[in-house]
């Protein structure tokens, strides 16, 4: 087994633990919501709602880029992303310096 393989399986194992989990978070912040929203009809709840699926599906689209080698690597510029970044948010597609130009 290469040096790069045993590098990438701890990293790789890490990050899908990390989406889980956040995977996990969302659905439960999501459910809440649906039962809040059925007690009230408020913009805010629905933005909210609206939110929580979206990034449930940059979640998802995390997962296929472990699947395709290319997780921790910033769409904007393929350098890659900070492993302290990719622990606080595990489904970031961009580095710091390039969130800051696409926002």
């Amino acid at each position: 087994m290469s040096l790069d393989v045993t590098r990438t399986e701890p990293h790789s194992h890490e990050a899908r633990r990390r989406l889980e989990h956040a995977r996990t978070s969302r659905l439960a912040q999501l459910r809440a919501l649906d039962e809040t929203e059925r007690s009230t009809d408020d913009h805010l709840l629905s933005a909210q709602k609206a939110a929580m699926k979206r990034v449930l599906g940059e979640i998802e689209e995390a997962f296929a880029r472990i699947e395709d080698g290319t997780y921790g690597t910033c769409v904007g510029c393929a350098k890659p992303v900070p492993a302290e970044r990719l622990e606080i948010l595990p489904y970031t597609r961009h580095c710091v310096a390039c969130q800051r130009r696409t926002a």
